[in-house]
């Protein structure tokens, strides 16, 4: 049996915490509309359900992410596809690619899949890397894993066991002629590491347009600038990304406060 709750009684029918995370969700998915990162109806977004592992947050196949709410989300049986709570249809490829990453890695509370055009652009390529010729790139480096077998479309769980092999303990994976993955422990975690490796992909695609040669950094500069993005003790409070993920939502709080009902 479905537990089945109306939009309009979700927030009396679960926890401040699982609350917050659909709001979160729901920001990320509204600002990835308007960052440019979706494709259409599909694409996914989705989080581990807060206290209980067994379960995500995905929105009904056929919901465009410009119109998602924090009501909107059902959840989802990492184990079954099963929907647990809430109603619609569970989109296949997204079960498969992220059921799998969920389970496999405990630190993938939250699991982005696009088909950002910059970054998926660089996927098409013979050598998708890349490169570290700025500070953005090299701050983002060490995260990214490489798959350079696509392997067809995800309708089978396998894949995603297979990717999640692939990513390991990175939080960035580079789908080979498909798209971006990013995780984290935080919606603002993995939208964080989505909005920058999207840019870093953009400015090396302008500099490749150039036809010019690309300036790669010095190897002490770039042992250096990789170790100030590591130091933890530059800011007390919330983490970089916890502090542009607030921002952005401050900016849909003006433009698109509906996303948080």
């Amino acid at each position: 049996m479905h537990d089945r709750v109306s939009p309009k009684s979700v927030r009396d029918n679960v926890s401040d915490e699982q609350w917050q995370a659909r709001v979160d969700l729901a920001a990320a998915h509204r600002l990835a509309y308007m960052h440019g990162f979706s494709e259409g109806i599909f694409n996914h977004l989705t989080l581990v359900v807060p206290g209980q592992s067994d379960r995500y947050y995905q929105i009904p196949f056929g919901t465009h992410w410009s119109e998602v709410t924090a009501s909107t989300f059902m959840e989802v049986g990492i184990d079954d596809s099963e929907v647990k709570s809430g109603e619609g249809d569970v989109e296949r490829s997204c079960y498969c690619i992220h059921a799998p990453i969920h389970k496999a890695l405990p630190q993938a509370k939250a699991v982005f899949h696009t088909h950002m055009p910059y970054a998926s652009a660089l996927t098409r390529l013979e050598d998708p890397r890349i490169k570290e010729i700025g500070q953005t790139e090299v701050g983002l480096s060490e995260a990214i894993a490489y798959d350079d077998a696509y392997t067809g479309p995800a309708m089978d769980p396998g894949e995603g066991e297979r990717l999640a092999r692939v990513i390991g303990n990175k939080s960035i994976l580079f789908m080979a002629n498909h798209g971006i993955t990013t995780t984290g422990t935080t919606v603002a975690e993995a939208y964080d590491k989505l909005y920058y490796i999207e840019r870093a992909a953009q400015v090396q695609i302008y500099a490749m347009w150039t036809g010019q040669r690309l300036k790669q950094l010095p190897t002490p500069v770039v042992e250096k600038t990789k170790r100030d993005y590591m130091d933890d003790h530059l800011y007390t409070g919330p983490t970089p990304s916890q502090r542009h993920f607030a921002a952005l939502k401050r900016l849909l709080d003006r433009k698109e406060p509906d996303y948080a009902t």
